[in-house]
């Protein structure tokens, strides 16, 4: 027996165990972008752009000689502040946090601040979809566990 979700809504088939892959690989993408270089990889198309500029200037030139006057022996000329923004030239220090501990640290955990929940039984949804009984409870003000 198959063991993936997949259901019809709308007459369209949506199959979520595929929806969870992508949303897993988006976010991990977007986390991977936010804080290693790869976020450089988002300047390739100003890269392109700026080599274009340089095409229209000198037609001969070929892509070997444009990344070595940008990237072996770059040169501060009229175009320096487009030169910088290109992909791999100014790198950007991640972000670290590092923790010390001192050897004789402990952590002790005292019982009165792990009491056991007291459960709450789910009222049925109306016609709006709406827990009623939930509603007005996100108003309360938080009690102190004493």
């Amino acid at each position: 027996m198959c063991n993936q979700f997949k259901i019809i809504l709308n007459g369209r088939f949506y199959n979520f165990d595929l929806m969870k892959k992508m949303i897993s690989i988006l976010l991990i993408l977007l986390y991977l972008v936010s804080t290693t270089e790869l976020y450089q990889l988002l300047k390739i198309p100003e890269l392109v752009e700026h080599y274009f500029e340089h095409k229209k200037m000198n037609p001969d030139m070929p892509v070997i000689a444009f990344f070595k006057t940008h990237y072996n022996h770059p040169v501060k000329d009229g175009d320096y502040g487009k030169d910088q923004k290109l992909p791999f030239i100014i790198h950007a220090k991640p972000l670290n946090l590092v923790f010390t501990l001192q050897q004789n640290f402990r952590l002790e955990a005292q019982d009165r601040f792990f009491k056991n929940p007291t459960s709450h039984k789910m009222p049925s949804k109306d016609e709006d979809h709406c827990f009623k009984g939930f509603t007005e409870s996100v108003w309360e003000p938080p009690r102190f566990l004493a």
